[in-house]
């Protein structure tokens, strides 16, 4: 089964509740936008639809526009949402897994840990986006499920373990964002690269943890789909021009909410108890870390960074 504590990690999220709330208003806020986009899009579309003699088709294209214009807005803040939401949130969690209490007032508090351990958010940006690239290798390395469970002759079977098991590092980079929080570091890429070294390492041990959670979150998440259709309907019922399928994506981001706020700080909080312990005691294995070099550019790039960083000063311990 998994390792981490599920009541722990029920009161690490009661006692960050300022931040669960900050993720409601974010992630909810998000879809909501959708909603009122599709929603005034389908309806410029259908006026304006209304003067030849195709209203629902333009009302379509007007609802898949509002979509679009409200995708580029969420593209452009997503620095924003990393730096000030899932990093704050994090540097948060860490303390309490290590046993400490945060002082009042947890967002400014974590927004100054945050900034002390990485500076601007374009900076936090960049590493994460390098710690992605590296946790695409460092999946290639474990083997997938071969790691696992060796099935000859059931490829079909093994390709959609292999799925579950990609999407369920989706998570490492906050553990490695993390990691960075405890120890202190002042040479984030630094950190990072030993951080990724000790996650490949014992790689089997938390993609397995990953595993159930990935699978808990995605269960939950589908009946919240479920129960989100209702209301997702009537809106469509009351949109002009509308289509099924505007009520299949609506409940589709009204459950992608609830996962975004609720379940993934659950998912990190849990694969950080496990990381945390796995790693106690534990140094970087040298053969790992040339394991990561040879197959992964972005780790090259991420050593090459942590030479130059910070004046070269080495990271915290």
């Amino acid at each position: 089964m998994w390792d981490f504590s599920i009541a722990t990690t029920l009161s690490i999220i009661g006692r960050t509740m300022p931040f669960v709330i900050l993720r409601m208003a974010v992630y909810f806020g998000i879809t909501f936008a959708y909603i009122f986009a599709v929603g005034a899009g389908a309806g410029i579309g259908y006026g304006i639809g209304r003067i030849g003699d195709d209203p629902s088709g333009f009302a379509v294209w007007g609802g898949l526009a509002g979509f679009g214009i409200t995708s580029a807005i969420v593209y452009w803040i997503r620095e924003y949402i990393l730096y000030m939401v899932k990093a704050g949130h994090i540097a948060v969690m860490v303390e309490l897994i290590d046993g400490r209490t945060p002082p009042e007032g947890q967002i400014a508090h974590a927004r100054t840990e945050v900034k002390n351990r990485f500076g601007q958010s374009n900076v936090l940006f960049a590493l994460d986006q390098l710690i992605k690239g590296v946790i695409r290798a460092i999946t290639g390395l474990l083997g997938g499920v071969a790691a696992f469970v060796p099935i000859p002759g059931l490829n079909a079977l093994v390709g959609f373990i292999n799925g579950i098991i990609r999407m369920s590092l989706t998570y490492v980079d906050e553990i490695i964002l993390g990691y960075n929080i405890r120890v202190g570091s002042d040479n984030p890429w630094e950190t990072s690269r030993h951080a990724l070294v000790l996650y490949a390492q014992n790689g089997t041990h938390m993609v397995k943890n990953a595993v159930w959670l990935t699978l808990i979150m995605w269960v939950i998440s589908f009946f919240v789909f479920l129960i989100a259709l209702a209301p997702a309907g009537v809106f469509v019922y009351a949109m002009p021009g509308a289509t099924s399928g505007y009520g299949f994506v609506i409940a589709l981001l009204l459950a992608w909410s609830f996962k975004a706020a609720i379940m993934e700080p659950f998912a990190i909080a849990a694969l950080m108890q496990v990381y945390f312990a796995r790693i106690d005691g534990q140094v970087p294995d040298p053969e790992w870390d040339r394991k990561l070099a040879g197959a992964s550019g972005k780790f090259r790039e991420l050593t090459e960074k942590a030479k130059g960083a910070f004046g070269g000063r080495q990271p915290a311990r």
